[in-house]
């Protein structure tokens, strides 16, 4: 990165219209000098606002710029925003990634065809839309739009259900359980961006400040599902599963709320998903306590997971359990076991380091 000379440094509003006019613009050296002087300048919640706008704007990176933002902002609240110039600078870089084969300013494609729709479409949306009626059977209408429709039958969907007053986190139940079906129907590393990505914009959404914003947001995931999917269809075999037809399993161990039923789940992960995933819907529709059960799989991602996406995943996930309604949630949660660890997996480098060490100072 280029050095910024602090004299130059405009103001607030000039370095926000100058980041605006760069990242449209797809220009890097300006969004660099624009991302500092904003760092320097703008409160931190304003450049978030304005930062994840062009996180959500383009479907590249499989989600991960939407990530990205959410991320970076969570990192900043935890170690302080004295750190925020080297992060927004990385930050405006990494939201400016195309192939380089020309400014996306200046094409039409795929990535960008959402974005430029559905920034039309959120004039649609009627006001007093966050008012609106927890409705399952408009959930249910979402997830079947997501398994086959398109991304601009899916954006237009968002739009109705709001107009008629179904309330936003009715869509997002939706919008989650297609996420974790198609992780059921293909488990791997699209599949798994299908949910981290549901949960950046989820997370986006109940932190940006900015109306039009979160309406983008709904709109821009409910397009993304839909590219997501036919990446898979074009990746291989892509399943039937569906997850509002998931049925408890009939084991013993899956109708206790003990801890061996706890320690069953995690030993049948890698050994036989579906085994899995129908034996934690049906100890969590027993009453099985939740925390026990995520705090296993927690430990088992420390112990076994070495991958960064085993950590991103799970975190996702486990937190999304609260972000989807009572009627989904146990659904949502049992599906993540298809990419969670179990207990047959293999340790860590890590973990057998810190047991060698352990064992030496014995």
């Amino acid at each position: 990165m280029q050095s910024v000379d602090e004299a130059r440094v405009p103001t607030a509003a000039k370095a926000e219209s100058q980041f605006v006019s760069a990242m449209d613009a797809w220009n890097e050296e300006a969004a660099d000098s624009a991302a500092a002087a904003m760092a320097r300048t703008a409160g931190a919640t304003r450049v978030f606002d304005q930062f994840i706008r062009y996180g959500i704007r383009d479907f590249r990176s499989i989600g991960h710029k939407a990530i990205f933002v959410t991320n970076a902002w969570r990192t900043l609240q935890t170690i302080g925003w004295r750190h925020s110039e080297p992060i927004l600078r990385s930050l405006a870089y990494a939201l400016l990634n195309y192939d380089g084969s020309g400014s996306p300013a200046q094409r039409d494609e795929l990535a960008d065809r959402p974005g430029r729709e559905n920034a039309a479409r959120v004039t649609e949306i009627r006001d007093g839309w966050l008012d609106g009626k927890l409705d399952d059977a408009a959930t249910i209408e979402m997830l079947e739009a997501l398994r086959s429709g398109t991304y601009q039958e899916t954006s237009s969907l968002v739009v109705q259900q709001l107009n008629r007053g179904v309330a936003p986190q009715a869509i997002w139940d939706g919008m989650f359980a297609a996420a974790s079906e198609m992780l059921m129907r293909q488990p791997g590393i699209v599949s798994l961006h299908t949910l981290t990505t549901t949960n950046a914009m989820r997370f986006a959404f109940d932190t940006c400040g900015e109306e039009e914003t979160r309406k983008l947001i709904l709109l821009q995931n409910a397009a993304f599902l839909p590219l997501f999917r036919e990446e898979m269809v074009r990746r291989g075999k892509f399943g039937e599963q569906r997850i509002d037809q998931l049925t408890p399993s009939d084991s013993p161990t899956s109708t206790s709320t003990s801890p061996e039923s706890i320690a069953a789940i995690f030993d049948s992960i890698g050994k036989d998903s579906k085994a899995a995933c129908e034996q934690t819907f049906g100890y969590l529709q027993s009453g099985g306590d939740v925390a026990p059960l995520m705090d296993a799989a927690r430990l088992l991602i420390f112990q076994k997971g070495n991958d960064s996406h085993d950590y991103k995943f799970s975190s996702a996930v486990l937190e999304d359990f609260y972000h989807v309604s009572p009627s989904w949630r146990n659904r949502c949660l049992a599906a993540s076991v298809y990419k969670l660890r179990g207990s047959r997996d293999a340790d860590n480098q890590l973990t057998k380091n810190a047991a060698k060490a352990l064992r030496g100072s014995v």
